[in-house]
């Protein structure tokens, strides 16, 4: 084969819109620290003398610079996105590297609010991998936004359980050294995958064999979620010596690694197609040949929004596009005479680009916001609180429920994507339906909890995994399809405060004050002719106490309760969404949709 051969491929494998989406995938794996606060917050508390309302604060820091996006939406539209990767991942190594340096004694000991500011700062880095990640790849995949947003979320929630695999390989006495591993091993990766992960032209890389490629991306991500799940138990259950525990590590890397055979077999295995022969999406191909035109036909289809009757919008399908082409027909005419002067619209309908101040005057915005406030932060809670819940039904092994409730927020944000994509692409239907569904599953597992049945912890977390991920697969493929790609990462990071906001209301004031006056009542209860309230007060603030400590189930259960009827709430704003973008997503699914709008 010819040198020109060689060039040509390895140029067409370098700008293949699957080799990014690997790559990004590997990224988001980055992105999933946050996700092991949990175990490194042990090492701050020992190592610096910390109470667990200390802990608590910077846990509060660690879910803000998880959520708080704006800086990293805003710098991907000035500077290039590699750039903003670069920022990412010097805020990441930054921030966790002086946490290790104070945690070590490296470094002087720091106060509370300068520990809070560095957990928030490295933290924040995540903001810049899952923004690029995103932006690159939903744009790349127009056609795909929810199994791709499903599988780069899934991807970021099984970052933790793969740096702790990786971390067990490693095998340090120095517990400490886990705080080393997050601040550094991202860097790494984002150095290696910063040049490749950026929007390539993919609507222009369409193939008949696209689903046969997410197909075999669903399967990795199953058998991989399924292989950790096993390494965790069986690392749980027995006591395995070094040399397996690195040939577990071993084969996790290989399973990361398969899927880079996808952009190789079409680069260099597949004969590319003849430029015509290349299936384009629908939509280049309609606006190319008369943009004018274009734009009065959408001018007219803005007025045709604002003058049909309501009862068009109930007839059947096909009565319903033959009354509205009737209408439109009688504008333009009316137009062209000079009879009726169309009304130039004051902004953009949704399904076309907003800017973030656009969205924000916008009804459906909000109800996706406090939808996912609600939903996402009820889940949260239980995932900020499941060690204490567990520590209260009588489990020793808190960290398996952990393990377990991130392989089911993995699944969930994986199938959240995958079986949206099947309502709106075959039955045009909006996809903020399955998000509803997740609300219903999780007010369920809320329940589960609330009730107090024999096994509720495995079954809670299961519910409650797979309806929290849900709702990150859903919302930025819905937010992008509403309210366009333009401004996506302004308008993504902005929906992700929902999150931050949730866990602040239920699990900082609403699950904690709760528990502690539960926990107050047993202790006063068992300690009654020693202890009074002022002692007991003085327990709950000034440090470790038994009397802290709250057991039984009465101890989450008006929380459970309480959380159950928020996913209940979030349930009814979630169908008046759907209700009210039923037209929205006729016109971008409906396989005889004309219009513009994506």
């Amino acid at each position: 084969m010819s040198g020109g051969w060689w060039r040509e491929r390895v140029r067409s494998f370098v700008s293949n819109r699957w080799l990014v989406f690997v790559a990004a995938m590997w990224l988001q794996s980055c992105a999933g620290i946050g996700y092991l606060f949990g175990s490194i917050s042990p090492v701050i508390k020992s190592s610096l003398g910390y109470n667990q309302r200390q802990i608590a604060r910077l846990g509060v820091a660690k879910d803000l610079g998880d959520s708080v996006g704006f800086l990293a939406g805003s710098l991907c539209e000035v500077l290039p996105l590699w750039g903003a990767l670069l920022v990412g991942a010097l805020q990441n190594f930054v921030g966790y590297g002086w946490v290790w340096l104070v945690v070590t004694g490296r470094s002087p000991t720091l106060p509370l609010w300068a520990m809070c500011v560095l957990i928030f700062v490295g933290t924040n880095g995540e903001t810049y991998f899952n923004t690029v990640a995103l932006v690159s790849c939903v744009q790349n995949f127009p056609k795909s936004r929810g199994p791709v947003v499903g599988i780069l979320k899934g991807f970021a929630g099984l970052g933790g359980a793969i740096l702790t695999q990786i971390y067990a390989m490693i095998h340090s006495p120095d517990h400490a050294s886990l705080i080393f591993m997050v601040a550094v091993g991202p860097a790494m990766v984002v150095i290696a995958v910063m040049f490749i992960v950026r929007p390539v032209g993919g609507h222009r890389q369409v193939q008949s064999t696209d689903g046969i490629s997410f197909t075999f991306i669903y399967s990795v991500c199953l058998l991989l979620a399924a292989y950790l799940m096993g390494v965790m138990l069986v690392e749980d259950l027995v006591d395995l010596n070094h040399t397996v525990i690195t040939i577990f590590t071993i084969i996790l890397f290989i399973l990361l690694l398969i899927p880079i055979v996808i952009p190789m077999s079409l680069s260099f295995c597949i004969e590319p197609r003849a430029p015509e022969e290349e299936p384009l999406l629908p939509e280049p191909q309609k606006q190319e040949p008369d943009s004018v035109q274009q734009d009065s036909s959408e001018v007219i289809f803005s007025e045709v929004e604002d003058e049909k009757p309501k009862e068009v919008d109930l007839l059947p399908a096909s009565e319903r596009r033959k009354r509205i082409a009737q209408l439109q027909t009688k504008l333009f005419q009316a137009a062209a005479e000079g009879a009726v002067r169309v009304r130039r619209r004051r902004g953009p309908h949704r399904g076309e680009d907003f800017t973030l101040m656009q969205a924000l005057i916008k009804a459906d915005f909000w109800l996706i916001f406090f939808s996912l406030l609600l939903g996402s932060g009820s889940g949260l809670t239980v995932i900020d609180n499941l060690g204490q819940m567990s520590q209260s039904l009588g489990y020793d092994n808190t960290h398996i429920f952990v393990s377990m409730i991130s392989i089911w927020n993995f699944l969930g944000r994986i199938g959240g994507g995958y079986f949206s994509e099947i309502i709106v692409r075959d039955h045009a239907y909006p996809r903020p339906v399955a998000m509803a569904v997740a609300q219903l599953i999780m007010a369920v597992g809320h329940l589960f909890f609330a009730i107090g049945w024999p096994g509720e912890m495995y079954i809670g977390t299961l519910l409650i995994g797979l309806g929290y991920g849900a709702h990150w697969a859903i919302v930025p493929a819905a937010a992008s399809e509403l309210f366009g790609l333009k401004k996506f990462g302004a308008l993504y990071n902005f929906l992700t405060l929902a999150n931050p906001a949730g866990s602040l209301v239920f699990s900082g004031v609403i699950a904690s004050s709760i528990y502690d006056h539960e926990a107050e009542k047993q202790a006063h209860r068992h300690h009654q002719q020693h202890q009074n309230w002022g002692s007991i007060f003085s327990a709950m603030f000034g440090g470790v106490d038994e009397a802290q400590k709250c057991e039984g189930a009465i101890c989450f259960f008006l929380t459970s309760l309480i959380m159950s009827g928020f996913c209940v709430i979030a349930f009814v704003l979630s169908m008046i969404l759907v209700y009210r973008t039923k037209i929205v997503y006729a016109h971008l699914y409906g396989k005889t949709s004309t219009t513009r709008l994506i």
